[in-house]
């Protein structure tokens, strides 16, 4: 165990000397806490650690410092239920702190490479994936103005077997110590060389480790302090610097994937009431088979204003059971989703093994409408085709099955239906000044549609371009794809 051994666990300090620094270290926290409140910086603290290495110690002394309104502790444990029906990252997706808040985790997503790996039957994804899937939350947060500090607590096997027997003579503290425990100390090299290895492989600039020396607490606390004070104050200190980050351009994409859009393509009213009727009927029997077979399964509605997609949705669920679906409308983000990275309110709605989540519009507004009417910088949009490439993996990695449409139109049946809807009384609700505003932007659009449905169509999540100059054809297209896509997908699986 190379790191590890290199950490000197003999490193003690005086009680005198700990109140000493302690008072001033208390004192400073407590400032950059309120600070990092007024600047709106997001933290998050990881503890890991050997078993009784005192972490739950070090959160304590950390609790009594910091002002528990804008703190929340999580103990990561063994997956439960709801948990394990979604993506592994989910739940912590779900559980990243609002600007201006700190989060504590007495274990973390790492948990599932320190013990975890150890048991095959807790892990089914191959550890490198594990890894990415990691070092991709991490860089992400911290490219959205996040703090991470991790710290593994260490400390001999000797030590660890003296605090366990410690433990286990106290009968308010003997349930701490299980079995698993004692397996462990047992297999302290074995144990060792995965911590080394995760340590190695998740030990990155923008989130670096931070081993400390857990034999003597009061080293240890003094240690987190100081690490914690000195992170906070580096990173509160760059926000006060004016650096101008340049936008780095991206390669210019090779093709169009929408001049292959053929919206001429038409279909009449008798056969499309024949195609909906087989598919409507199909698509309600596959939805108990994805139930069944806990097969969860994402539907990505995008395109032109009035280009269709609320009626291809209608006509999708139709006959489906509203138990095993949501549909979920996106607009601007309130006030609670922009406190938060912008991935996070999406996070929060994937649907659990076994059902359907159906988007109308998506986490693509982050490089269509926000990249074209300036709400997100270049350095954010441009950065967001990896981040969602990311996303979309995970949930891949997972066993769920994304469906992608750009449901396109031309700008003159665009125009044609916008004063459809001013002269009906009934669908004068769904034409809004913003609408001709986009419009007049359309080239502006199209250049990032272009860009979108090329550096985001992946094998694991590809995109379906849907003519939709002729609605009817339009939604047997999506219909058909779901279905045909569904099937063989349940038979293969």
């Amino acid at each position: 165990m190379g790191i590890l051994n290199a950490i000197d666990l003999k490193q003690k300090i005086k009680k005198s000397d700990y109140n000493a620094r302690m008072e001033k270290l208390e004192i400073k926290l407590g400032q950059l806490e309120r600070k990092a409140l007024e600047n709106k910086v997001p933290i998050t603290i990881v503890f890991e650690g050997w078993g009784a290495s005192g972490k739950g110690r070090q959160i304590n002394e950390l609790l009594q410092v910091l002002d528990p309104r804008g703190v929340k502790v999580y103990s990561t444990q063994v997956s439960n239920e709801e948990e394990t029906y979604r993506p592994f990252m989910w739940r912590f997706w779900t559980k990243i702190p609002e600007r201006g808040r700190l989060a504590i985790y007495g274990r973390s997503w790492y948990s599932r490479f320190i013990v975890e790996k150890l048991d095959p039957m807790m892990s089914k994804l191959p550890v490198d994936k594990a890894y990415q899937e990691v070092n991709s939350f991490e860089r992400q947060l911290v490219d959205d103005g996040h703090v991470i500090i991790k710290f593994f607590l260490h400390i001999s096997r000797k030590e660890q077997k003296k605090r366990f027997k410690q433990l286990e003579k106290n009968p308010l503290t003997s349930w701490r110590v299980t079995d698993y425990d004692w397996k462990k100390n047992k297999q302290y090299e074995s144990y060792g060389e995965v911590i080394e290895e995760m340590i190695a492989r998740t030990d990155n600039e923008y989130a670096p480790w931070h081993i400390v020396s857990a034999q003597n607490w009061r080293f240890a606390t003094v240690s987190v302090f100081e690490k914690v004070i000195e992170v906070l104050e580096k990173k509160l200190a760059s926000l006060n610097k004016k650096t101008r980050t340049k936008a780095v351009a991206l390669p210019p994409i090779p093709h169009s994937m929408l001049e292959t859009s053929d919206l001429s393509r038409e279909l009449t009213r008798k056969e499309y009431d024949r195609l909906r009727r087989v598919y409507q009927k199909k698509i309600w029997e596959i939805e108990h088979e994805v139930y069944l077979k806990r097969q969860s399964v994402v539907i990505v509605y995008e395109g032109w204003d009035a280009a269709g997609k609320g009626g291809n949705i209608k006509r999708l669920v139709r006959r489906m059971d509203p138990r095993g679906y949501d549909v979920f409308p996106i607009a601007a983000p309130n006030d609670i989703e922009l406190a938060h990275h912008y991935l996070w309110r999406f996070w929060i709605k994937m649907p659990k093994a076994g059902h359907f989540a159906i988007f109308d519009r998506s986490w693509y507004g982050r490089v269509l409408v926000e990249r074209v009417e300036g709400f997100a910088t270049i350095q954010e949009w441009q950065r967001a085709y990896r981040e969602i490439n990311e996303m979309e993996e995970q949930m891949a990695n997972y066993g769920t099955l994304l469906f992608k449409f750009w449901i396109d139109i031309d700008k003159d049946e665009q125009l044609k239906r916008f004063r459809d809807r001013e002269e009906v009384p009934s669908k004068q609700w769904k034409i809004t000044d913003e609408d001709w505003r986009n419009r007049e932007k359309w080239n502006q659009y199209r250049d990032a549609v272009d860009e979108m449905l090329y550096r985001t169509n992946t094998d694991y999540a590809p995109w379906t371009i849907v003519e939709s100059n002729c609605k009817l054809y339009a939604r047997i297209k999506t219909l058909r794809t779901v279905v045909k896509t569904l099937e063989k997908h349940l038979i293969k699986h």
